[in-house]
């Protein structure tokens, strides 16, 4: 009996952690997917007029990168946030301060904006206004430690959504921006919401028909006696139709337009990396010449102390090799001139050459050792 209750809680333990792991994947899934429409709309409304706070694109936009940001944030508190809720600003804090140029000693030091959400909202607006969001984002995600150290396991932050959350951005850089950083939007009290209506409207109009329905329209409207083929498609004249063909028109042209400054915009910054990489490489490359020349002048030096010690060395055994040829004398049996100690001061000059303490220590080992062999071999006449 205790063995099937055992079972039946293991098996509602791994159910339950089926169903905690599945909820995690739809939450990334949701906000992605509908970060995506976000960036795509917000493209759509941009003209020449910069895009500010009174945008409810863009509130909505901002909502939902905050919802991304604060994905399985850990922790709700924090003794080193002045309002003690711990928000996505102390992982930026720290992941983008080796940024350069970065925007978060301004962001830190901006009057009526205290709270740790308020500055991460500011920081929003302040990257989109800098056209650097998506650098931003990614030099976090490069700092796996402190991401990992903010973040749990299954948040987008540390998957692989967050390299299709750079992509994203990317685009948002050929958006003009321009935001008042002060007021009741960065108070940091009220969460944010996000609204999802934009997005899960269903308007069945002409401007959404497609391009063979629009011909059958047209062709219908133009015939006395048809009888337009859907249902919910009233009978128009040639004017309302080539109104709505240019206002379709206009649209795509808005879409591609937007399409061509995000390509734009992703054409320069691989050439800045490129550019950064050739920088870097250039450096690379000058230093290892360095050392080469570098090894090549120790190596030069080290041959010639090398020929300098062969030459003492030559010197010292012609030096010996002169004493050796007046060795009879040395070899006498007269106590004052053949004694150890006698041959011993004749090599002092010698051994100091190649041993600077033969000749401040005579009673070196090695030079007493090596003045007694040659001692013994004279001796030996």
């Amino acid at each position: 009996m205790e063995t099937g209750c055992g079972r039946t809680a293991m098996a509602m333990g791994l159910t339950s952690k089926k169903a905690s792991a599945r909820c995690v994947g739809v939450e990334r899934k949701n906000l992605i997917t509908v970060c995506r429409f976000s960036v795509k709309t917000l493209l759509e409304k941009y003209t020449a007029e910069p895009i500010d706070d009174s945008s409810e694109e863009f509130v909505n936009f901002a909502a939902i990168l905050e919802h991304i940001l604060s994905h399985r944030f850990k922790g709700s508190g924090s003794w080193f946030s002045s309002d003690g809720q711990r928000s996505f600003w102390e992982y930026l804090r720290l992941a983008c301060s080796k940024v350069q140029n970065n925007c978060i000693a301004s962001i830190e030091n901006i009057e009526n904006i205290s709270t740790s959400r308020a500055k991460g909202r500011a920081w929003i607006r302040v990257a989109l206004m800098e056209k650097r969001l998506s650098e931003y984002v990614s030099a976090a995600l490069r700092d796996t430690k402190t991401t990992r150290r903010f973040y749990d396991d299954g948040a987008i932050m540390l998957r692989e959504e967050a390299t299709v959350l750079t992509g994203m951005l990317i685009g948002l850089s050929a958006i003009d921006f321009s935001f008042c950083l002060k007021g009741e939007t960065l108070d940091g009290k009220s969460p944010a919401v996000i609204d999802y209506t934009p997005y899960l409207k269903f308007t069945q109009s002409y401007d959404y028909l497609s391009d063979e329905e629009d011909r059958r329209s047209v062709d219908s409207s133009n015939s006395e006696e048809s009888v337009p083929e859907h249902p919910y498609i009233p009978l128009v004249t040639d004017e309302e139709s080539w109104s709505n063909k240019c206002r379709k028109m206009e649209q795509r042209f808005k879409i591609v337009y937007a399409q061509k400054g995000y390509l734009e915009e992703l054409v320069r910054l691989r050439e800045s990396q490129l550019k950064n990489v050739e920088t870097e490489n250039k450096c690379l490359r000058a230093k290892v010449e360095e050392l080469t020349v570098q090894s090549q002048q120790e190596k030069k030096e080290l041959e010639a102390i090398v020929l300098e010690l062969q030459a003492q060395l030559s010197r010292s055994l012609l030096q010996v090799f002169s004493i050796l040829g007046s060795g009879p004398h040395l070899g006498s049996r007269d106590p004052g001139r053949g004694s150890p100690d006698a041959f011993k001061k004749q090599f002092e000059p010698i051994f100091a050459s190649f041993y600077p303490f033969s000749a401040t220590t005579p009673n070196l080992p090695y030079f007493n050792l090596f003045s007694y062999i040659f001692w013994s071999y004279f001796h030996s006449f």
